[in-house]
């Protein structure tokens, strides 16, 4: 299967998520708009997020997978396996106490990490912290579903790791629904989401686990032992962690920040679910795709065909990336009033939101190239490097963000974010380059140019559209018209876009064609 056929099917199975989760949050609009509940909830939701990215996302997808090649390479799929067992042995130990700590630390966390800013309010304090209690468990299961995906996408098999994910989104629209029919009010809606995202965790683990055993591995659980092998996946995960979890410590130093204005964390929220669309349809699906590509060529000694995957890689990200940046940017105001200005959610809370989403689409190719580049340090079992320029950046976003958000709100918080995540994409580039793992192409810097200036034609096409169009998208117009306005400028978007890139040389159908045929070496 070519490289490009792998990212279509990860990032289709990924697209297919985000679309549920875009009917989650349309649903979570209308129920709890930006009011005091969807700060709780999302408070307390962010939390295992974060540590499900450090320990799960982060930590495996770069110190499990080059390892889990190269006992492949050396031993065949018994080593792996054998491999895969001393490995579960340790992280479900370890996740099982982390889980017990945090459970009954969980007051003091919401105090001072999570939200310090509902200290003040004791009804959402104490929401937060039973809401925070229920879902941190989903941490556990995730990061075993992270381990078995790793070992899924080392072995090729990308499917199931890749649509895993939407059950999440299924059970918390279900969770929604349930609340919408029965007319629970905002305080009993958050707690029937809650207990779905437990219950997704456990779902996703168990679909996983079956695509393992479809794939012929069937782990056994053993003692806890930390062998030569477990030792330096450990040595590897630690600064992965960190580094794999840039965008939810980010976001979670938004988030306390936010903590002080009423709204805010929810606004931030419903932005990056839409900006999520692009980063983890491209992002994830190269991401996903890339870390064992690398790993199995370096590991074989192909070091040519190493550094070709690399380039076809950011070459496929800015192809794609790059529109949907310009159209974040343009569209923004129409964007968020189609999906969520409804019941809750009034026209003051479009102009935040869409405020917010413009900023994060200039930040989303940074986001991605992030994706396409750590892949070449953790190939090479280099944990270190892309951990100090995680700190780098975190220390750039918690300065901007405290120094912004007093003057700019929620656009403060989000101009730290891209800021932070841009800065990261430099370090990244400069460092492979220079270490001669990032093979410089003219024709990769020309096409670039190009692909930024067809995104720039369709963006003064879409903003004559939009204002030629915008009776059908204004806030009194149907939501049929409004849905057929947006379908309308997306797809023409997308034909003058695609239209002018291979018309001046910005993307090219015979590459296209190479990649989506190419196979790799034995």
């Amino acid at each position: 299967m070519g490289l490009v056929k792998k990212f279509m099917t990860v990032g289709g199975a990924t697209l297919g998520s985000r679309v549920f989760g875009f009917a989650r949050e349309t649903l979570m609009a209308a129920a709890l708009g930006t009011g005091p509940m969807a700060d709780v909830f999302y408070a307390a939701f962010r939390f295992p997020n974060l540590f499900r990215r450090l320990f799960a996302e982060g930590a495996f997808n770069a110190a499990f997978v080059p390892l889990f090649a190269k006992e492949i390479e050396a031993n065949g799929v018994d080593g792996a396996k054998r491999f895969s067992e001393e490995v579960f042995g340790v992280l479900f130990t370890v996740l099982l106490l982390i889980t017990i700590v945090m459970e009954l630390s969980m007051p003091l966390l919401v105090q001072w990490v999570i939200a310090p800013g509902f200290s003040d309010d004791p009804v959402k304090y104490s929401l937060t912290v039973r809401l925070a209690a229920v879902m941190f468990p989903y941490l556990m299961c995730m990061s075993l579903t992270a381990m078995l995906s790793g070992m899924l996408n080392s072995l090729h098999h990308f499917f199931a790791a890749a649509i895993a994910p939407v059950f999440l989104n299924i059970l918390m629209i279900g969770a929604l629904l349930w609340a919408l029919y029965t007319g629970a009010d905002p305080a009993m809606t958050a707690w029937y989401l809650s207990w779905s995202v437990l219950a997704a965790g456990v779902l996703q683990m168990a679909v996983v686990y079956a695509g393992v055993r479809h794939a012929g591995i069937k782990l056994s659980f053993k003692f806890p032992r930390f062998t030569p092998n477990v030792k330096r996946l450990l040595v590897l995960a630690v600064p992965a962690a960190v580094t794999g979890g840039i965008t939810q410590i980010n976001q979670l130093i938004g988030q306390a920040i936010a903590s002080g204005k009423e709204g805010a964390i929810a606004a931030l929220q419903y932005a990056d679910r839409i900006y999520q669309l692009p980063l983890g349809v491209v992002g994830v699906a190269v991401g996903v795709v890339l870390l064992p590509e690398l790993a199995r060529a370096l590991k074989a000694g192909h070091m040519k065909e190493a550094g070709n995957i690399q380039n076809r890689s950011m070459e496929f990200v800015l192809f794609l990336t790059l529109p949907a940046a310009a159209a974040l940017w343009v569209l923004s105001d129409e964007i968020i009033r189609v999906l969520y200005e409804r019941g809750a959610f009034t026209q003051e809370n479009t102009t935040v939101v869409a405020a917010i989403l413009a900023i994060y689409g200039i930040g989303l190719p940074g986001f991605v190239m992030i994706k396409a580049l750590q892949p070449g340090f953790y190939a090479r079992e280099d944990t270190r490097t892309p951990m100090r320029f995680t700190g780098i950046s975190v220390v750039i976003n918690s300065a901007l963000a405290i120094s912004l958000f007093p003057i700019l709100a929620e656009r403060g918080i989000a101009i730290a974010e891209a800021a932070a995540g841009w800065i990261n994409t430099v370090l990244l580039f400069i460092t492979l380059h220079r270490r001669g793992h990032l093979t410089w192409e003219w024709a990769l810097f020309t096409r670039t140019l190009r692909l930024m200036i067809a995104a720039a034609i369709m963006a003064v096409m879409l903003v004559y559209l939009s204002d030629y169009w915008s009776a059908w998208l204004a806030p009194d117009a149907s939501l049929l018209h409004q849905l057929t306005a947006l379908g309308g400028l997306v797809a023409i978007a997308m034909v003058v876009y695609f239209g002018v890139a291979f018309a001046i040389g910005g993307a090219d159908i015979g590459m296209l064609r190479r990649n989506l045929r190419r196979k790799p070496k034995a």
